[in-house]
């Protein structure tokens, strides 16, 4: 086909998760309930590690940056699709589409780094406690939690760069409720092969990475805990790693049931699966996961709220 029978797309529109006008005012008051819960949720952490003295430690530090991700993570996707429910208006211009992609990936794999950083957190507290407080200075911290930046923005303005250079005349609707990597690409009437050959570099390097480090943290970890005699010590010690275990295996438990499906499975109803998960459930649960089962931070939230502690029995 000629370049003279293309038509350039200005805009795309998204077809959401239904098309069922009888489904959209459910699915508009459940998503804004899912998405005030996490913004609530999650901004109440970080103020009461901000001004809780006690919550001034490299473990809060990273929870708090996790919190924030995570509140950025779910605002890149709800509150558009919010208004693609209430006002029934799906078109998204090219350059929006190319910001939300940009920002969906930025977060997204921002939230796998941070939870990487926090196993390193685990394991230097667990296999080192002695020397916790040295190992894991302000300095460290800083570098730990700012090094996964610059990381995450160099690989999302490579996928956006060469996003924007494509030519997209095969349509414009996207079976997502949100503009994503692959189903942009899939509308592309141009030479895709590079940013083919990115995707998958960028996803080997981001996906395994945390994972990696994660994985290799907590085997020492477990070795280090089975060398504890009591087992109250021991308890206590996995008691530490209990929410971050919990959260890493949502995250990463979601991807890998998703992707794992059988071929013959609709790859857009996985691909919404995934996104929903990660995207939506797990930053409205972090806040919860980390807080029912922790003391401190139940105590920090109650002093922030104006409530005194329960006196002990």
């Amino acid at each position: 086909m000629g370049p003279a029978n293309h038509t350039a797309v200005s805009e795309f529109i998204l077809l959401g998760l239904s098309d069922r006008p009888e489904h959209q005012k459910a699915l508009f008051w459940l998503f804004l309930s899912v998405y005030l819960v996490t913004v609530l949720g999650n901004l109440l952490i970080v103020l009461a590690i901000v001004t809780d003295p006690h919550l001034h430690t490299p473990m809060y530090f990273f929870l708090a940056n996790l919190s924030v991700v995570d509140v950025c993570f779910s605002s890149t996707t709800v509150p558009r699709m919010l208004v693609s429910l209430h006002t029934r208006h799906r078109a998204v211009p090219f350059a929006g589409c190319l910001a939300q992609m940009f920002a969906f990936h930025l977060f997204g794999t921002m939230d796998s780094f941070l939870l990487a950083v926090m196993a390193i957190d685990r394991f230097v507290a667990i296999v080192y406690p002695l020397r916790y407080s040295a190992i894991m200075s302000p300095r460290l911290c800083g570098t730990l939690a700012g090094s996964p930046w610059l990381i995450t923005n160099l690989q999302c303005v490579v996928h956006t760069v060469l996003m924007a250079r494509l030519s997209f005349c095969a349509g414009s609707e996207i079976p997502h409720f949100f503009c994503d990597l692959v189903p942009l690409l899939k509308l592309a009437c141009s030479d895709t092969h590079i940013n083919e050959l990115v995707v998958f570099v960028f996803g080997m390097i981001m996906g395994f990475s945390p994972l990696s480090c994660i994985l290799i943290s907590y085997v020492c970890i477990f070795r280090a805990v089975t060398r504890i005699p009591s087992a109250q010590g021991k308890w206590k010690a996995f008691s530490t790693c209990g929410s971050h275990l919990t959260v890493v295996s949502l995250f990463y438990g979601t991807i890998f049931a998703v992707y794992l499906l059988p071929a013959s499975a609709a790859s857009s109803r996985k691909d919404k699966a995934a996104a929903l998960m990660c995207g939506v459930v797990i930053p409205m649960l972090n806040p919860f996961i980390y807080s029912l089962r922790n003391k401190d931070m139940k105590t920090a939230i109650r002093r922030l709220l104006g409530r005194p502690a329960p006196s002990p029995p």
